[in-house]
């Protein structure tokens, strides 16, 4: 090992490294720096559960180097999945914020299909709730107490047979799903009940949350099937109570304008003569 000792020697080697570096080590990583790749981009927000649209992403190009791991890079494998945590303009795109399905605590959010309605009622006690028992898919009854101040407790018509699609607790997570804050120690107790409903079981709904007196009990609960048929069977009492409108065709309109009566003739008027 003399002759590191040796200046010369020592010299010549860091003329060898820095040579090395100039035109070896430093054209690779400017070259890795420059190497630009395609990624796809929020340019519009997009919160937690919402589906991924078109308008909501596109793809830059940007330098390769240090990019996120699992960043995604082609458009068409994030349009129609869900987010599954909150996106802001300018942000990267990683697998693990994109879901195939909707985050669970919402997801029944996106089966509706503008027929029937999502609408929660409180639960103002634990008894009125079935003891925070209810979940989704159960089929319940809603007895209204002194039933519009007439001093009679009864189940409305339109109420009989309902569907149950989430439970909530007053934190704000569905307590039927699992899902509830990190920092609870004990299960929360439901605060809300979120029924499929049509737009007349809505109103009757919001007349018995406005008066504070309802009370939910179990009818049902089993497979999907069955439940159809208690289901089914409430949609033929709401038809029979609030039948269809009958649209008025041409037609119609013309035929009844033909059977109207003609208006008598005016007398004639008397003559000068007469």
């Amino acid at each position: 090992m003399n002759f590191l000792k040796n200046r010369t020697v020592i010299g010549v080697i860091c003329i060898v490294l820095s040579l090395l570096i100039c035109f070896a080590i430093t054209p690779l990583f400017n070259q890795g720096l420059s190497q630009k790749e395609e990624i796809v981009r929020v340019t519009k927000p997009i919160k937690i559960g919402e589906e991924i649209t078109g308008d909501m992403v596109n793809t830059v190009e940007v330098g390769g180097y240090n990019l996120p791991e699992g960043v995604v890079k082609n458009l068409d494998t994030v349009l129609g999945k869900f987010a599954s945590a909150d996106l802001v303009p300018g942000d990267y795109i990683i697998g693990s914020k994109v879901a195939d399905a909707p985050a669970a605590e919402n997801a029944y959010l996106y089966n509706l299909t503008g027929e029937m309605q999502a609408m929660s009622v409180s639960v103002k006690t634990f008894a009125t709730g079935l003891s925070g028992k209810l979940v989704s898919g159960d089929i319940v009854s809603i007895i209204a107490p002194d039933y519009k101040k007439q001093g009679v407790t009864i189940i409305p018509p339109e109420l009989q047979y309902v569907e149950v699609i989430a439970v909530t607790a007053g934190s704000g997570y569905d307590a039927n799903t699992g899902e509830q804050a990190a920092d609870a120690e004990e299960k929360e107790l439901p605060s809300t009940v979120t029924l499929l409903v049509t737009p007349e079981q809505s109103k009757i709904l919001a007349m018995l949350e406005a008066d504070g007196a309802l009370h939910v009990s179990l009818v049902y609960r089993g497979d999907k099937e069955n439940a159809a048929k208690f289901t089914e069977a409430q949609a033929l009492v709401l038809t029979e109570l609030y039948p269809p409108e009958a649209e008025e065709t041409p037609d119609t309109a013309e035929s009844e304008v033909e059977s109207q009566p003609e208006s008598p003739a005016e007398p004639p008027a008397e003559s000068e003569a007469e």
